[in-house]
């Protein structure tokens, strides 16, 4: 049907591809690293962690055996043991985490708190080098913004160690479907389990002015990552790598090394994701431009 000369012309779809969302947000994941050292920051960042990590698991499991019982976590950290593999001693450093945190004092978790909000605070440190917002205290905010997030430890890690337990069933069947199923669950576990604590972390720890819509996603997409970096981790240890050969057959140094290394590949991968998340949101909020673009 043809339209007549005094006729308007009808209107355009301005939906937006994804080809071209993706283009933009790839874009401003690179704007927003110009200027900046991004393997500096995830170091950073690494360094944080490795003060944070052991009294936040510690922690983690204390309140997970107030929620439940320390006779039930006690068990359920036994089949997470059992499921790690033997090299470099992570079911014996498992099992001693569990025994630790279900043995913690009240004042234990008191001094606990000190070192593990420490990483709100890098956190925080780390992010906000990519927004021009200038603030004050900004340790004392990042730590106490990450204190709520122990509410979410005992919702987070009961979960896992139930998933823990069936994949540790499955290893013990063995074969192709099961040792399939058991990798398919643990990267949707822990896909779950990181997503709420990321967009936490993003919007309020690190102070980040994101729409719910990007957060959403922007969290989503960086919990898939570390997943799936977590798997790979998992089958790192399984090699029979000689970690010590470098420093003069000290396997434990060779140990915290590979695990200093993983922790700073998974924080390159934070920082990265929260750019893209950033990126994102700054799309959603100007549609018309992008619609503009894509009709070019």
């Amino acid at each position: 049907m043809r339209r007549a000369p005094g006729d308007a012309a009808p209107a355009r779809p301005t939906g937006v591809r994804p080809r071209s969302v993706l283009a933009g947000v790839v874009a401003g994941v690179r704007e927003g690293l110009v200027g900046r050292d991004l393997a500096l920051l995830a170091a950073g960042l690494t360094f944080y962690a490795g003060i944070a990590v052991v009294p936040l698991l510690l922690l983690a499991f204390a309140l997970t055996g107030l929620l439940t019982s320390p006779e039930r976590v006690h068990e359920l950290g036994g089949r997470l043991a059992d499921l790690l593999p033997a090299e470099l001693g992570a079911p014996e450093a498992v099992a001693r985490l569990v025994d630790a945190g279900l043995g913690l004092s009240p004042l234990g978790a008191l001094l606990a708190l000190v070192p593990m909000s420490l990483y709100g605070e890098g956190f925080r440190r780390a992010l906000l080098r990519f927004s021009t917002r200038e603030e004050g205290l900004t340790g004392w905010r990042g730590r106490l913004a990450s204190l709520p997030l122990l509410l979410l430890a005992p919702v987070v890690l009961y979960p896992l160690l139930l998933v823990a337990s069936v994949m540790a069933d499955l290893a013990r069947d063995g074969g192709f479907a099961a040792d399939l199923g058991r990798v398919a669950l643990g990267f949707y576990a822990v896909l779950a389990a990181l997503t709420l604590p990321l967009a936490f972390g993003f919007r309020v720890v690190a102070g980040g002015r994101v729409g719910l819509r990007a957060l959403g996603t922007g969290s989503l997409f960086t919990a898939a990552c570390l997943s799936g970096f977590l798997q790979g981790f998992v089958l790192f240890l399984s090699l029979p790598l000689d970690l010590g050969a470098p420093f003069g057959g000290l396997d434990v140094v060779g140990g915290v090394v590979a695990i200093g290394l993983w922790l700073f590949v998974l924080h390159l991968v934070v920082v990265v994701g929260w750019l893209a998340t950033r990126a994102l949101d700054d799309l959603l909020r100007r549609p018309r431009d992008v619609a503009g673009a894509v009709g070019r």
